[in-house]
């Protein structure tokens, strides 16, 4: 049985994922910052019928907390096939550059870019013994320096200090890696789920988790010919993983 360990996925998206993998029959270990938030997603999920899941504590701002959950992984399983790094924060808005406070930045930062890059070094040993590992990183539209600066994007107006920088230097540093791992069977790709309607922004979309999840899946179980350190995104934004980000 294959096995997938996702970040922030007691709710939201990554819990939609979880579930989602567990139903195609890999074994899903659930990342949680809040361990009794985890257990509870877990119960659920055993409710619905999927015994094939299990959680496992990890606060990715914390780099003690990362190597913990690695360490709990690594005498769980022989090896890791798919690492999803779905853990995510937006950090207080507005973001106005002229004015928005360093140590909130910093804290965004530490969540969706170095927390993420502590978690890839702390399971690469897992992932390395997977005979096709994959790595997907969860970022947004709003990482977008191309769309940012068209003002025919639907999103043009916003901007931010933090978030959309945060999924910027995410984005840059998958390419590093995909490029570093290139002649290996890792695939590294980023992939923006689109605007789904979440806690992450107060259930303000009409986009489904489901539909979200979906779209992840699908780029995190590519094949042995499939690309790596790309951009894939189901918001509709006329970016492709042939054009600059």
């Amino acid at each position: 049985m294959k096995t997938v360990f996702i970040t922030g996925a007691n709710k939201g998206i990554g819990f939609e994922t979880a579930k989602q993998f567990a139903q195609k029959d890999y074994y899903v270990y659930l990342g949680s910052r809040d361990i009794g938030k985890g257990i509870q997603a877990i119960s659920e999920l055993n409710n619905e019928g999927l015994q094939n899941v299990e959680t496992i504590e990890i606060d990715v701002s914390n780099d003690a907390s990362i190597e913990k959950a690695s360490k709990t992984l690594e005498e769980k399983i022989s090896k890791l096939d798919i690492l999803i790094n779905n853990a995510g924060i937006r950090g207080d808005f507005p973001q106005y550059p002229s004015t928005a406070n360093v140590g909130m930045i910093r804290k965004v930062y530490n969540t969706n870019l170095f927390g993420t890059i502590k978690v890839i070094q702390s399971f690469l040993p897992l992932l390395k013994l997977s005979p096709a590992p994959r790595i997907v990183n969860i970022t947004s539209g709003l990482a977008s320096l191309t769309l940012h600066n068209d003002p025919g994007w639907k999103y043009y107006p916003i901007k931010g200090a933090a978030y959309g920088p945060s999924k910027t230097a995410l984005n840059a540093y998958t390419i590093a890696l995909a490029y570093e791992l290139r002649d290996t069977p890792f695939k590294v790709n980023v992939v923006d789920p689109g605007y789904t309607a979440t806690d992450f922004n107060q259930h303000r979309r009409t986009k489904d988790v489901s539909e979200a999840a979906a779209f992840i899946i699908k780029y995190a179980t590519i094949g042995d010919d499939g690309p790596s350190g790309k951009y894939f995104s189901d918001d509709n934004n006329p970016l492709t993983f042939e054009s600059p980000w």
